[in-house]
């Protein structure tokens, strides 16, 4: 199938990444598109890293240090958005590329942290993410890809029963991530494929033995609005250098 190999990957601090073979995996993958999250990074460093992409656009949060999403493509985009519209703090959660064929979108999602003090800030992050998502695949196609910070279900991670309203497994998130799919026309493209394939996380706790021992979660998904063709939707769990490993989905639409 022709079209467009867009990859996904949490690295947790871009520099980090790089040390721990970021530039191998992107020339053994050699994506079209590559989205990033927690790059951790300032826009004007991260130009200088040598990441092998002629286009990039970075989108650093206000606070140094932290956050940070990025798309990096060999074809140049239409435009480049960041953020949307709401009242949302400087994060640098979003930054949405416009090809000829598509929009790709890389999110790193509001985390609802211990006693999910930010969970009501998160679902109205969320709500306001839909309607900005919902607007743009009345334009074209979109692939949304990055840490999305939520199981779906309990095949989406190690041990539910004890994960229960802890953040990124609490009803309310999870039933907003459902919205998303149900009522906007988005398909998580892995669990579309493979609905019953279980014990394939994307993130792991970096406490000694825990991803070793593959205690994981799947908070990575490529999602594609409806119509939008795909295949080879994947998880790639062999991959280290990160406490995320990147996801990746091939779409039917020419950038």
């Amino acid at each position: 199938m022709s079209g467009a190999k867009v990859y996904s990957w949490n690295v947790n601090g871009v520099r980090s990444a790089l040390g721990k073979g970021l530039a191998d995996f992107v020339a053994a993958a050699a994506p079209d598109v590559l989205c990033l999250q927690e790059t951790k990074c300032e826009t004007a460093t991260a130009r200088e890293l040598g990441l092998a992409f002629p286009h990039q656009a970075w989108h650093e949060a206000e606070k140094k240090g932290y956050s940070g999403t990025a798309i990096l493509s060999k074809v140049a985009p239409l435009s480049v958005a960041t953020d949307f519209p709401g009242d949302h703090p400087a994060e640098g959660r979003v930054v949405t590329a416009e090809f000829n064929g598509l929009f790709v979108v890389s999110a790193y999602v509001p985390n609802s942290q211990r006693e999910l003090e930010r969970l009501d800030y998160r679902l109205k992050w969320d709500a306001d993410f839909r309607k900005y998502l919902a607007r743009l695949a009345k334009r074209k196609p979109v692939v949304v890809c990055g840490d999305l910070n939520v199981a779906h279900a309990e095949i989406d991670l190690a041990n539910p029963a004890s994960n229960r309203r802890n953040a990124g497994f609490t009803d309310e998130e999870r039933a907003s991530f459902g919205t998303l799919l149900a009522d906007h026309g988005f398909t998580d493209t892995f669990r579309a494929q493979h609905p019953t394939l279980a014990q394939r996380y994307s993130w792991w706790s970096y406490r000694p033995g825990i991803r070793a021992r593959n205690i994981g979660w799947r908070l990575d998904y490529c999602l594609t609005s409806d119509g939008l063709a795909y295949d080879q939707p994947e998880i790639h769990d062999q991959v280290k250098g990160s406490d995320h490993c990147p996801v990746s989905v091939r779409v039917r639409a020419e950038l």
